[in-house]
């Protein structure tokens, strides 16, 4: 079977994935935020391959830059706990980060994120109450800052509001696919700085659309 999607960010361009599924492995192709020039010519900022088996490993390709990025998930049992790892290598940052989550029961979750050699540390908690609120505490080392989201969903729509207390900027975003198909969807999104007073937040839109062949 092969997929395919547009996602539209507002001025920002167009982005298209095409994916195909090979047995246990997908195989996709993402050309990245093209946007029409003068005339017919076509700008695109990337263009990127990838290989994945789910819940098993993801290697991208940047085609342009010529760079490898891997990825390797597993799920453990730890004390009769879920306990899911991911870890993450970019070649061309030598960056290394490695990602962990604790499934305590259905509604609680613990979940970190630490990039080796440095400080770069978040320690996040997560609680669903009775499925459709989430409420999301991130503390951050590096900075020794809190960061907190709630979110709220109203049938197959979401809702969104984080506050990072080091930028003290809140956003605002609202994933909307009530009056769409299910292969569909639009997300708007609004972000204001509090440190720089009460003034018209920065909005954002995008728009994605899937197709199987």
């Amino acid at each position: 079977m092969i997929r395919s999607a547009v996602s539209v960010r507002g001025n920002k361009g167009v982005t298209g994935t095409v994916t195909a599924n090979a047995g246990d492995v997908r195989l996709r192709a993402v050309i990245g935020n093209a946007a029409f020039g003068n005339g017919s010519a076509v700008d695109v900022d990337g263009f990127f391959l990838s290989l994945e088996k789910p819940g098993s490993f993801i290697v991208d390709y940047d085609v342009p830059n010529q760079d490898v990025r891997f990825q390797f998930m597993n799920t453990l049992n730890v004390l009769e706990k879920q306990v899911n790892w991911t870890y993450t290598h970019s070649r061309s940052e030598n960056r290394t980060v490695l990602d962990g989550t604790l499934v305590l029961d259905p509604a609680n979750k613990l979940s970190a994120s630490y990039k080796l050699g440095s400080r770069d540390c978040k320690l996040k908690y997560s609680y669903v109450h009775r499925g459709v609120t989430a409420l999301e505490p991130c503390y951050d080392f590096a900075k020794n800052s809190w960061d907190l989201a709630v979110s709220h969903r109203i049938d197959s729509d979401v809702i969104r509001v984080s506050y990072e207390t080091a930028s003290k900027n809140l956003g605002v975003e609202w994933s909307w696919k009530s009056l769409l198909n299910k292969e569909g969807g639009i997300k708007i999104s609004a972000c204001c700085n509090l440190a720089e007073g009460l003034h018209l937040p920065k909005l954002s839109a995008e728009s994605s659309w899937n197709f199987e062949l």
